[in-house]
């Protein structure tokens, strides 16, 4: 693969391995450096990169791999969620920006509950909008695996967010 090629055809991507890995590794920075790292490791197999089937899901496993290595190789950090904002322009009130943060948190934590790889295929699939296709060669797991760990992610975090939301409701809050 030319220069001019990894240009046109790589570079694109570094948004979506900046999200993905933002999402494993819960801090900006780090999620900069990962990607740096990852495309300095394309860079590195340019000549090999044209046999993969697909450059995207290659990328995204490269990524991923790289993300837990870093996770592997530190101690996990707590991430507490930021202050929420005063308003929105969206008009909502104060309790409706309250409500929703408080409901993206839960079910973030849910997520950050389940096992690794259900983590993986729910935000692949829900977050990043993947085909089962491509999630396929980003984990390396076959699609009828891919659709029963998404089925028990889906599962999970409902059933733990309605328990929550039960617990919430009889502790007369």
């Amino acid at each position: 693969m030319s220069p001019d090629q990894f240009k046109m055809m790589v570079l694109p991507m570094q948004k979506k391995m900046y999200s993905y890995s933002y999402r494993l590794l819960g801090n900006v920075e780090d999620a900069k450096d990962a990607v740096q790292e990852v495309v300095i490791k394309l860079w590195n197999r340019r000549e090999t990169l044209e046999e993969y089937r697909s450059l995207e899901a290659f990328t995204m496993r490269i990524t991923r791999n790289h993300c837990l290595d870093k996770i592997k190789a530190k101690k996990p950090e707590t991430r507490e969620e930021k202050d929420l904002p005063q308003k929105e322009a969206d008009g909502n009130s104060p309790d409706d920006l309250l409500e929703r943060k408080e409901t993206e948190s839960r079910i973030k934590k849910i997520i950050k509950s389940l096992p690794e790889n259900q983590q993986s295929v729910i935000y692949l699939r829900d977050i990043e909008g993947y085909d089962f296709e491509e999630m396929e060669e980003i984990l390396n797991i076959n699609v009828n695996n891919l659709r029963v760990l998404l089925s028990r992610a889906r599962k999970s975090v409902r059933k733990s967010l309605s328990i929550e939301y039960q617990n919430y409701g009889n502790s007369g809050s």
